[in-house]
């Protein structure tokens, strides 16, 4: 994997009836590491909506049990995503704060590539806010050698 990589990150929320669904993506150039057995992706978001021009830095923390996602700009928050387990977290937004709960259902890590050119991370998780169930919602990185 080189330094520079180009990050994809791709979501759905799927509403209490599984009928609506709500897709997010966002592709962005970034930086990759891999220091003490973990990958370490640095990338800026680019936020344009309701008036609101800026960047948010991100910082993704991924092992082959855990996954961190570092948000920090017009919105701040550190989600963990760990098989099997609840975290809890505030998400900073202009417009207010949130209580966000994640309970991570399956976490799934691909090297693909002769020489390890690409990082696939699938997650599936329950999201909460405001201590009330929200969505089931998935998430697939894909981290990719420029």
């Amino acid at each position: 994997m080189t330094k520079e990589v180009l990050v994809s990150i791709s979501g759905l929320q799927f509403e209490l009836d599984e009928k609506e669904t709500e897709a997010i993506e966002v592709i962005c150039p970034g930086e990759y590491y891999f220091r003490n057995g973990k990958h370490y992706i640095i990338y800026e978001e680019l936020i344009e909506e309701e008036g609101i021009h800026a960047v948010t830095k991100c910082t993704l923390k991924i092992t082959d049990k855990q996954v961190d996602l570092v948000k920090k700009g017009t919105s701040n928050v550190h989600m963990v995503f760990e098989l099997g387990k609840n975290h809890m977290t505030y998400y900073n937004t202009p417009f207010g704060d949130l209580m966000m709960g994640i309970t991570t259902t399956d976490i799934s890590l691909t090297k693909e590539g002769e020489d390890f050119t690409t990082l696939l991370a699938d997650l599936s998780y329950a999201l909460d806010i405001n201590y009330e169930f929200a969505a089931n919602c998935t998430l697939k990185i894909k981290v990719q050698s420029k």
